[in-house]
Formats: C-alpha cells, sequence, structure tokens
C-alpha cells in the first residue's frame, strides 16, 4: 500500500494565487506609508480598523488607566505566563556566551553578542487579542537586552485591549502603538514624521503581515517567515484517540480562515473517527465558523503505512506545530529536521506552547522549518567577531601567507595590506604588488 490522503486541502495553484494577491496588495500599501507617512498610515487604520485617535502611540497616562481596567487574577496570570517565557529565555542567554582565544601565538579571536538596538514587535488582535504574543516578543527582547522595544497591536473593538497594553507594558516595551496590519510593521520598519524606524520586526500575524515583513526584509532584520498557524498532529492507536486528535487539530484552525490541519497516522480507523469527531466538535465550537473554513479548505489527513513514512511526510510538510502522539514520541523527536516545535505525548498541546509553558511560539510557516527554528533570545542578538595581532612575529607570520593568498586571487591591494605588515614587523624587503616569499626562502 502507499501513502492515502482520506482529506485534502486546497491546491498550492489556488493558494498560489491567494499568494499573488497578497503581495500585491502588501507592495501598493508600503509605498503608500514610504511616500506619506503619517497620513498613510491614519487613512489605513480607519480603513481597516475604524480607528483614528488624537495619537496612536499610548501616553504613560493611557497605559496606566488601561492597566487598571485588567482584573488582578488576570494580571497574575499574564505576569505566570511571563515568568516562564523569561526564564526560558533567560536560560537560552546564558548559553550564549562571549569567547575570545588564542589560535595561534599572538593571534587573538573572538565574538561577542551584541543585541538589536531597536524591535519592533507585532502583536495580532484584531481578531482575537493575542496577549501570549507579547511575551515571546517583547518580554524575550528584554531578556536580550535590546535598549529600544517598540510593540503595536491593532484595537479591539474599537479601542486598545487592556489586556495586551498590560503584557507589552509588563514586558518591558518601551514605546506602544495601537495600530494593526501593514501599517504598523511598514511605520516600524520605514519610519513616519512621529515614528522612528526599528532595526528589525518579529512577531507572528496574518497573511498581509507576514507579507509586509518579507518585503521589508533587508531594509530591517525579520525574525522569520511566521503566517497563517499551521498545526500537525502525529498520532497511532497507541498514543491517542479521536478526541485528542480532533481537539488539537481545531484548536489550532479556530486562529483564521486560513490555517492548515493536518493528520499523519499510520492507522486508518484513527484517521476516520477522527474525522467524525471533527465534524462533531465543530457542531458545539464556539468558533466554528472559523475553524470550520480552516478545516474545509486547509486540512488534511494522511495515512501511512510505517512509522518512517509518517516521519518523511512530517519533515515534507515541514509544519509549524507538530503534536507527537505516538508509541515512539523520543524517536521522532531524534530524526525530525523539519519543524517549528514540537509537542511530545498527550500530557502537552500546542495551546502550552502558545500561551504559557514557555518556549515561544513565533515559529516558522510555509517550509521555513527547513531551514530556521523559530524566535528565541538569540535572534535579537548579533554575534559580531573581532581580532587583534598582540605580537611583530605573529603580524609577520600570519601577513605572509596572507599576501601569497591575496595575490592567488589577483587582489593585489590586499596583499599590499599584508606585505607591509611584513616588512613593518617582520624586517623583510618584499617588492611593491609581489606575494611575499616563505621566510626561509627569503632568508
Amino acid at each position: 500500500m502507499s501513502i492515502r490522503h482520506l482529506k485534502t486541502a486546497k491546491p498550492e495553484t489556488e493558494r498560489a494565487e491567494d499568494d499573488a494577491r497578497v503581495r500585491a496588495i502588501v507592495e501598493q500599501t508600503l509605498a503608500d506609508i514610504e511616500a506619506r507617512g503619517d497620513a498613510a498610515v491614519r487613512d489605513l487604520s480607519e480603513k481597516f480598523d475604524n480607528y483614528t485617535p488624537p495619537a496612536f502611540k499610548l501616553s504613560q497616562g493611557e497605559i496606566e488607566a488601561l492597566l487598571a481596567r485588567v482584573s488582578p487574577r488576570d494580571m497574575d496570570d499574564i505576569r505566570f505566563a511571563q515568568e516562564q517565557v523569561c526564564n526560558f529565555a533567560q536560560a537560552q542567554r546564558d548559553s550564549m556566551l562571549d569567547i575570545e582565544v588564542e589560535t595561534l601565538p599572538g593571534v587573538i579571536l573572538g565574538h561577542k553578542n551584541i543585541p538589536v538596538q531597536s524591535v519592533g514587535c507585532y502583536v495580532p488582535g484584531g481578531k482575537f487579542p493575542m496577549v501570549a504574543s507579547a511575551h515571546m516578543s517583547v518580554a524575550t527582547a528584554s531578556v536580550a537586552g535590546v535598549p529600544r522595544i517598540v510593540a503595536a497591536t491593532p484595537p479591539f473593538k474599537g479601542e486598545p485591549n487592556p489586556a495586551v497594553i498590560a503584557a507589552m507594558h509588563l514586558g518591558g516595551a518601551h514605546e506602544i502603538f495601537v495600530l494593526g496590519g501593514i501599517q504598523a510593521v511598514g511605520a516600524m520598519a520605514i519610519g513616519t514624521e512621529t515614528i522612528d524606524p526599528v532595526h528589525m520586526l518579529v512577531g507572528p500575524g496574518n497573511a498581509f503581515v507576514a507579507e509586509a515583513k518579507r518585503q521589508l526584509f533587508g531594509r530591517v532584520g525579520i525574525d522569520l517567515f511566521a503566517g497563517p498557524t499551521e498545526t500537525m498532529v502525529i498520532a497511532d492507536e497507541t498514543g491517542a484517540d479521536a478526541e485528542l486528535c480532533a481537539t488539537d487539530l481545531l484548536g489550532q484552525a479556530e486562529h483564521g480562515y486560513n490555517s492548515p490541519a493536518v493528520l499523519v497516522t499510520n492507522s486508518e480507523k484513527l484517521a476516520r473517527d477522527t474525522l467524525a469527531e471533527i465534524d462533531r466538535l465543530l457542531n458545539i465550537l464556539p468558533t466554528a465558523d472559523t475553524a470550520s473554513k480552516s478545516w474545509e479548505d486547509y486540512g488534511e489527513v494522511i495515512v501511512c503505512d510505517s512509522y518512517d513514512e509518517m516521519l518523511a511526510v512530517a519533515d515534507d510538510i515541514a509544519s509549524e506545530h507538530v503534536q507527537v502522539m505516538t508509541d515512539r514520541d523520543d524517536w521522532f523527536l531524534e530524526k525530525m529536521t523539519c519543524y517549528g516545535a514540537l509537542f511530545l505525548g498527550a500530557r502537552t498541546n500546542v495551546a502550552n506552547g502558545d500561551k504559557v509553558i514557555g518556549t515561544n511560539h513565533t515559529l516558522p510557516t510555509k517550509k521555513a522549518g527547513r531551514y530556521t527554528g523559530g524566535l528565541w533570545v538569540g535572534k535579537f542578538l548579533k554575534t559580531h567577531s573581532y581580532q587583534k595581532v598582540l605580537t611583530d612575529e605573529a603580524a609577520a607570520m600570519v601577513g605572509e601567507y596572507c599576501s601569497r593568498l591575496c595575490m592567488l586571487e589577483g587582489f593585489v591591494g590586499h596583499a599590499e595590506q599584508a606585505n607591509v605588515r611584513v616588512r613593518r614587523y617582520g624586517g623583510r624587503n618584499v617588492p611593491y604588488g609581489a606575494a611575499a616569499e616563505p621566510k626561509l626562502a627569503a632568508e
């Protein structure tokens, strides 16, 4: 038997057409922001969010007033989640060491980990207020030591969402803007009359936000390509049942109308039971209008004959979230190479990672897990190398090799950078524009 698809998603050709439409809209919108600055941002906010406050940047008084509207229980929960995220981020930061090593006598090489100097953190919130995204970007940037953290989130039901603003503030944001979508990431990256541009953009978002980050890459750094949520469940009959599989698939499908959800299993019975359970849950799930559309257009059920086939399918899809519930979860941990994050065993789930457990939920989508991992404290750090040559002997010795290698490539000016050191610190008469002879031959 071969790999069977009991349910398939929208064809790639249709997805490509959707992507092309998004690209065109984003390109035009970013050009408008570049040309008209604050005026364009205000027009876009009015058009898409029906929101035109006197200023998009919140004052300290406005922030304090919003925090006062958050219940003590919600504030405690936000603090707990941020503590978990910061604890793990700090452990990751502690693993990244500056180094300095003497590679040859008198030759010192090293690197320093330096924070990005300004970061724009986008926190989605137009449909669902993504409180947790503030922990993942703002708080993690704070642990990294970023000196200027700008946070932006769309209005929720016509006003700033108090819980999201609280999470941004507690996470360490220095500037908070109530702006959504392309206008938010565009303004932070390009800059306007009232918003100073940042060096890097981070955070998840819808297809338009993800495409805007892609088009802005180069002008600014980005964390990764983090578009609409993707989830995959890898399961067998020993590790999960239909209720678990269906719940974990729909739990992510409710994010938006284009959130892929895929079941990969070696049990046709589990596959068919899960399909039936999804139908049942969609009749009672309050967010079924969103989840059902994602499941209809982007849901897949794939039945394999072996665990090796399941592994191959999973690595090919390279899903953002991969929930593994089998009799060999650690085997998948050892073998899998392309994914955003793994959630191993039935006791955990993607929502844990999204909201509270401490790992970062900003993860690669659209197969980007083939070449990058998710957002983490290291994304906010730049590793810069340096070198020192401390002795005349080392300067002359390295210079001799450098001279010859530069001439091998035809770079005479480069060679002279080396030759002048061989002459000055080695006391050797190297003709101008010639390769330095080995020391013994020169003697």
